[in-house]
């Protein structure tokens, strides 16, 4: 009788120090979206799969040794491939991640997400989460039925990144291959390979390997951020459409924008965010129409310079600064939920 009840003493003992040690670990809840990392195909050597078929619980679950590391919980936002990623997508995941941290639910926010959008997703979750707590975004280029899948490995990397201390206050991050990357900086550079993401203007800010983080620079626009762009489950996002410039290219995509009476529109220009004679004069119709015109550039890296090969100030046009066309969509959208006067318009794209 005597060993039984030291044997429940050792258990109880043992549990409650199991207890407060678990209480003691940074709190993670993933917030899940989809994408290959969840995603299912027919064989373990092919490459088509279906996205998002995975509920998160069974992703945590590919990764049992977090555990020791975090208290991790999770929550299946959306179940697609980032393909079909919606700006009710994108609301939903930051009213919750604002949720999160104003009623101090998690320390982190890790959200597995598709590749193919993640870099819109990322800035656009930059731009209006206000905590300074770790949101990082996370996905595979291989779904989870693969052989050699790389989404158990990128996602307890994002957990490794999302608690580390140096990671507060440096906005929305992705971490992908070992790579950490600025949310506003990271691109898909890669079709199919497990490299996806790169940051052509900067690199990556840091590495995570072996479940050590190391940074290797902060981000300029870091060290003051902007204030963050207002959101609520009312705001309605403005329509901003892309329009690709290339060789001899016609304006009918303008003038088809023109009639739908968008609130904006992102021109991917050639080199320094030109275009032709024929978008030209479409620009110009886009204008008076009173529709926002930013010249961004197809080109992955560099600068749109202002009135530099085309006089803005004439042409009535703002210009991207170094952003991607598909990211200068989501900074105009949100931008005009504050402001249409184009020279704040031009300050917000210099600062954010």
């Amino acid at each position: 009788m005597k060993k039984l009840l030291s044997v429940l003493v050792v258990l109880v003992l043992t549990l409650q120090v199991q207890a407060q040690t678990q209480e003691k670990l940074p709190r993670v809840i993933i917030l899940a979206t989809g994408g290959t990392i969840a995603g299912a195909g027919a064989s373990a050597d092919r490459a088509g799969y279906t996205a998002g078929k995975i509920p998160i619980d069974d992703l945590i679950g590919t990764i049992p040794s977090v555990k020791k590391i975090a208290s991790i919980s999770g929550e299946q936002i959306a179940s697609v491939g980032s393909q079909d990623m919606t700006i009710e997508i994108w609301k939903k995941l930051a009213i919750r991640a604002n949720e999160i941290f104003a009623k101090n639910e998690a320390d982190a926010i890790v959200v597995t997400h598709g590749t193919d959008t993640q870099e819109e997703t990322a800035y656009f979750l930059d731009l209006v989460i206000p905590s300074d707590k770790p949101v990082v975004l996370t996905g595979s280029m291989r779904p989870a039925t693969a052989i050699s899948a790389d989404g158990p490995k990128n996602l307890y990397d994002a957990i490794t990144v999302a608690i580390n201390p140096e990671t507060k206050g440096r906005g929305v991050l992705v971490s992908f291959n070992e790579g950490i990357y600025d949310a506003r900086e990271v691109m898909k550079m890669s079709t199919t390979k497990t490299d996806a993401f790169g940051s052509p203007n900067t690199g990556p800010i840091g590495q995570a390997y072996d479940g050590r983080v190391e940074y290797y620079s902060r981000a300029v626009r870091e060290v003051n951020p902007p204030k963050p762009i207002v959101l609520t489950a009312d705001t309605k996002l403005p329509r901003v459409d892309i329009v690709y410039m290339y060789a001899d290219a016609p304006a009918d995509q303008i003038d088809f924008l023109i009639s739908k009476k968008v609130d904006g529109i992102v021109i991917a220009g050639v080199g320094n965010g030109n275009f032709n004679k024929a978008y030209m004069e479409a620009v110009k119709r886009a204008v008076k129409a009173g529709i926002i015109v930013c010249r961004a550039s197809r080109a992955p890296s560099g600068r749109v310079v202002l009135h530099d090969e085309i006089n803005d100030e004439e042409l009535g046009t703002i210009v991207s600064d170094d952003l991607t066309a598909q990211k200068a969509r989501v900074l105009l959208m949100l931008a005009l939920t504050r402001t249409k006067d184009k020279k704040q318009l031009q300050e917000i794209f210099f600062t954010y």
